[in-house]
């Protein structure tokens, strides 16, 4: 196995740190809203569909949002196309501080929000564009770590929004932002891999069958992560009246679960397979959706979510082991094209989980709902292996043509 110090030395490390950064920065910022979402519901005395719709909103945004920036980033550049959208996000951050005042607002800084949640495609390629292939699945893996950003803004934003109120919050981001936005400006130096895709290379595995079924386990992996993660502190808040701020801290040591065991995922599946991998995973989702459906205790609860995330999380590595496999010459924009659907998936969980809470007075059966889809999911995995294995996979995943790489980590991206 090649040593991290080889690969290191094969790309810029400077600038996939400066990635990885915009990246975590970029991504505490577009799930603000939902790490504040009790300080809001109260604010404005919200129903929870109202909630789940608020907390939805910047993840939809951003979805819709990265392929507009994947394509400004090919003709300004990867590094101003990120230090454009810092900038930008910053302005976004004073909006929130000087104009939020009503639930309208709220949505509407929703929306901008989301800008940050189109920093996916940008911050990967930046990261990884200046690493042989031979080391690119690490590279990608390193920048991709910056979904971690989740915890920061759990972990952070309560109580900056009990101590100066949550608009204050937002103006706390806006400065904090100026790190990222330092390190990019200094350090980073734009890859010389510049070769541009045409808009039908960029939504080409779309128009496959295999890329949609890629999507819709995406839809349930990243997108219950990022659904969860909004979520999780209304969730916390509202089932078992803990404070604000324990709320957010809660959520913290789930997501911190599934932001760090989704390279353990990738390493499994090079090693076990990707379908398999993925198997075990769904069922593994299916059973802890079913088990939070009865709403156990607070501790068993939260330790049942960290079962969750990690199951999600390593369900990602698990799905970009494939990726390459299945779009050898196009991973990069096939990755992008199931991401950004993994990320409009994401919006879907919070809205089902605030319309279960207000008909129902529970939010049991937005649990039961996504354990039936990702049934239905699972069930159309072994369907689709059927035909996947000996055309362009191996046994269970594994890469096709003999033993898969192992001298070679294909960690998970967004």
């Amino acid at each position: 196995m090649a040593s991290f110090k080889t690969a290191m030395k094969s790309g810029h490390p400077p600038t996939l740190f400066a990635a990885f950064l915009y990246f975590d920065f970029c991504f505490a910022i577009w799930v603000l809203n939902g790490a504040m979402g009790p300080f809001i519901t109260e604010t404005y005395k919200l129903t929870p569909a109202q909630t789940g719709f608020m907390i939805s909103l910047p993840i939809l945004a951003g979805a819709l949002m990265r392929f507009p920036l994947g394509i400004l980033a090919q003709y300004i550049g990867r590094k101003n196309a990120a230090i454009t959208e810092m900038t930008v996000i910053m302005m976004a951050m004073a909006y929130g501080f000087f104009a939020v005042s009503s639930y309208n607002d709220v949505l509407a800084m929703g929306v901008l929000l989301g800008i940050a949640g189109a920093s996916f495609g940008v911050a990967l390629s930046l990261g990884s564009g200046w690493f042989p292939a031979e080391h690119k699945g690490l590279a990608m893996g390193i920048a991709g770590a910056g979904n971690s950003g989740t915890v920061l803004a759990v972990l952070f934003a309560p109580p900056l929004a009990q101590a100066y109120g949550w608009q204050t919050t937002y103006a706390f981001a806006g400065v904090v932002m100026l790190i990222p936005l330092a390190v990019m400006i200094v350090f980073a130096k734009e890859p010389p891999d510049t070769a541009h895709q045409s808009f039908k290379e960029h939504v080409s595995c779309l128009f496959t069958k295999d890329g949609w079924a890629f999507s819709l386990i995406y839809v349930i992996t990243f997108g219950g992560f990022v659904g969860l993660s909004n979520f999780l502190p209304t969730f916390f808040y509202e089932q078992f009246s803990v404070t604000k701020v324990e709320a957010g801290r809660l959520t913290m040591l789930a997501a911190f679960m599934g932001s760090g065991i989704r390279i353990v995922g990738g390493y499994y599946a090079d090693r076990m397979g990707g379908i398999a991998v993925l198997s075990v995973v769904l069922l593994a989702a299916i059973a802890t959706f079913l088990s939070l459906m009865a709403t156990p205790s607070l501790a068993v609860t939260t330790l049942l979510f960290m079962l969750c995330f990690a199951a999600l999380g390593a369900g990602n590595g698990a799905l970009f082991q494939l990726v390459p496999l299945r779009w050898p010459a196009n991973t990069a924009v096939a990755g992008s094209m199931i991401g950004e659907v993994g990320a409009l998936g994401g919006a879907i969980l919070p809205n089902v989980m605030g319309l279960s809470k207000q008909y129902t007075g529970s939010f049991s059966l937005g649990f039961v709902g996504y354990a039936v889809f990702t049934t239905a999911v699972l069930g159309c995995l072994m369907l689709w292996q059927r035909k996947w294995v000996g055309s362009w996979v191996g046994p269970r995943g594994k890469a096709l043509g003999g033993e898969a790489e192992t001298g070679q980590l294909q960690p998970a991206t967004v």
